[in-house]
């Protein structure tokens, strides 16, 4: 008994004697980031860094192209490396040898951008396909790599590493997933040098840049720095996110659409209709008989296809729609969206459309302001070889009427709101890896609050430089385009206040803003022109980061004299002139004397200035230009052709 008793203690003794090795053995495989993946591309003439993590003291031999290095890992298990700079070129492989081995191949040394910022930046080009169709299927640039952070948020402090991702090359296979902004400004910059671009695209959709910005950058705003201190508090953290789940249970549990719950569906092709209404698509059905309706919307159209489309690859689109949609053909859900922003494109899935008659059935829920289908969008269902259009009359009925309720109207906590919460988890874990630039697109989420956008931004600016440990590096930021409806009167504006706080960083050295005045859609947050803003980043990125001699922005506002009851303005960035993009006289500039009640005013270039007056203003005090969301007509550019931005002289 006791013999036996022995042997399996034995056997235990060797059973946790394996484990252990297998456990010390796999905590002794080196690892990488994430970001060190197959295709990357490191900064050109800058040191290379290259850290991971193995086990305590582990030796790891590292080789890349002709240079082998060796290093230990410390007691904490982390490790770096640092390779001399290189000039462009590649493919190499980075070879790393320790208890495991490990190789990344096809890296290219070439110039690195970090692009960041919210959804104009993140939007790629699959999203602007009708538009860009042909950039997409002519994509010959696998030279040009772009990796996506996947979103995270992270409000206890840094994070070692990112959670997946990979870097993919500017063929039609791939390109489609690339920042479209991001796609055509390293497409420019390829172009003219021939040096691969890398591309780490980090951008999130609806964020406050305060999310972006580091504790540190924090350093001098005791409120922001008391909220981070009390997002630390998991349990804090823990019960906002249990409030926020009733708030949307409650929502959930109280929809009583008539459109769900009857013995069929009213998307169910069996279904007959009664009763419903005429309504015109595209437009809102505030705009169309039905008065303040915060609830659930059934459109229905039936549509006839001929034998000759191509059911195999039809695609619908459905513009914009205020605010959510469900869409089904023939009983068969095809795709749904939960928030107005994105263009809706849907690809039908095989044999649900008939050559015959087809029931279009869209179900849209809108929470507050009008609701229904943006005009001035594209309603058509395609193929490659056929089109149907899809404005005109439909048939609607309402389904259900939302009860008044603080909660249809958003939620109450959203971590990637939060300040350091995009920083912490999709920033700091690469800010060893060197950059040649940063470019910023974002601000329509702060775009409420414009007082305090001017000192966000250049904190985040300096902020980024510190935390990547480059104070000299270049950053390119787009101004807000023209949005929301136009005003023929002169107006305050919020988004023109905003445009004025994003000129201000500009006081910071290596910095540069691309106006983009012009390029916006009055109703689309989203506009279709990336294209545009790529290139303009691109023409800034020449001068900051290439050292070009050329003219990289349009005017700026510089001072201003009074003359009698004249106001005569200077400008920056005047480049080989000033001139209108449309021959008139300058357009949208307003005076005001010191009752700041502004009027339009007259305006005219003469020697490279422009001369602003209204011959009922005597005595006049201030000037504003293209203060609007969206001002009708900002014809002042350059001889260039690059837009002047909006500005004030009423500081």
């Amino acid at each position: 008994m006791d013999n036996h008793i022995s042997k399996i203690k034995a056997i235990k003794f060797i059973l946790i004697l394996v484990v252990s090795l297998l456990a010390s053995t796999s905590s002794a495989q080196v690892k990488l980031p994430q970001i060190f993946r197959d295709s990357m591309v490191l900064q050109r003439d800058a040191p290379i860094n290259i850290w991971g993590w193995a086990s305590q003291g582990e030796e790891i031999i590292l080789t890349l192209d002709e240079h082998t290095l060796k290093t230990r890992a410390s007691d904490s298990g982390q490790w770096r490396i640092t390779f001399p700079k290189m000039k462009a070129g590649g493919p190499y492989d980075l070879k790393i040898l320790a208890t495991n081995e490990l190789t990344i191949h096809n890296i290219f040394i070439g110039d690195v951008w970090l692009v960041a910022g919210q959804s104009n930046m993140e939007h790629q080009l699959y999203r602007h396909d009708v538009t860009y169709a042909k950039e997409i299927k002519e994509a010959n640039y696998p030279n040009i790599r772009h990796f996506k952070v996947p979103r995270n948020t992270n409000l206890n402090g840094p994070l070692e590493d990112v959670k997946g991702g990979q870097w993919e090359v500017a063929m039609p296979e791939e390109v489609p997933n690339f920042s479209a902004v991001a796609y055509f400004f390293a497409k420019k910059i390829y172009e003219k040098y021939g040096v691969p671009i890398g591309l780490i695209n980090t951008s999130v959709g609806g964020t406050r840049i305060e999310a972006w910005t580091s504790e540190q950058g924090f350093s001098n705003n005791v409120d922001l720095l008391r909220t981070i201190e009390k997002n630390k508090d998991t349990a804090y953290i823990n019960d906002l996110i249990k409030k926020d789940k009733a708030i949307k249970d409650q929502i959930v549990t109280t929809i009583k659409d008539k459109g769900l719950i009857g013995p069929l569906k009213w998307y169910d092709p069996k279904y007959t209709p009664k009763n419903w209404r005429r309504i015109n698509i595209p437009g809102y059905w505030e705009d169309q008989g039905i008065r303040n309706l915060n609830g659930t919307v059934w459109y229905r159209k039936d549509i006839e296809i001929p034998q000759t489309f191509d059911n195999d690859n039809a695609k619908l689109f459905l513009g914009r729609i205020v605010d959510a949609d469900e869409v089904y053909i023939n009983g068969t859900k095809i795709g749904q969206t939960t928030y107005q922003y994105p263009q809706r494109q849907y690809t039908l899935p095989k044999n649900v459309l008939k050559s015959e008659k087809n029931v279009l059935t869209i179900r849209v829920s809108n929470y507050q302001g009008k609701g229904g289908f943006v005009p001035d969008k594209p309603y058509f269902l395609s193929t490659a070889t056929d089109t149907i259009d899809l404005k005109g009359y439909w048939q609607y009925k309402v389904g259900e009427v939302f009860a008044p309720s603080d909660a249809s109207s958003g939620t109450t906590f959203n971590p990637q709101n939060e300040p350091t919460a995009l920083y912490n988890a999709i920033v700091a874990p690469y800010t060893q890896y060197a950059l040649k630039g940063i470019l910023w697109y974002q601000g329509e989420s702060n775009s409420g609050e414009p007082e305090k956008y001017a000192s966000l931004l250049k904190g985040l600016i300096q902020d980024w430089r510190n935390q990547f440990n480059q104070p000299n590096l270049p950053f390119i930021y787009a101004q807000l385009p023209n949005f929301m409806d136009v005003n023929y009167t002169p107006e305050e504006s919020k988004w023109a206040a905003f445009r004025d706080a994003q000129t201000k960083a500009l006081v910071l050295p290596l910095t540069a803003m691309t106006v983009n005045i012009d390029l916006g859609e009055w109703n689309d947050i989203h506009p279709e022109n990336k294209k545009d803003v790529g290139e303009r980043m691109a023409l800034a990125a020449l001068k900051l980061a290439y050292n070009e001699d050329l003219v990289f922005s349009g005017p700026l506002y510089k001072n201003h004299t009074v003359e009698r009851n004249k106001i005569i303005l200077s400008f920056s960035n005047i480049g080989s002139g000033l001139t209108t993009k449309d021959g008139e006289p300058p357009a949208q500039f307003a005076i005001a004397g010191k009752d700041k009640h502004f009027v339009w005013a007259n305006a005219k270039i003469e020697n490279n200035k422009v001369i602003v007056w209204h011959d009922n203003i005597k005595a006049p005090k201030y000037v504003r230009y293209a203060w609007a969301d969206n001002p009708d007509n900002p014809n002042l550019y350059n001889k260039e052709g690059l837009p002047a931005s909006p500005f004030t002289t009423q500081h």
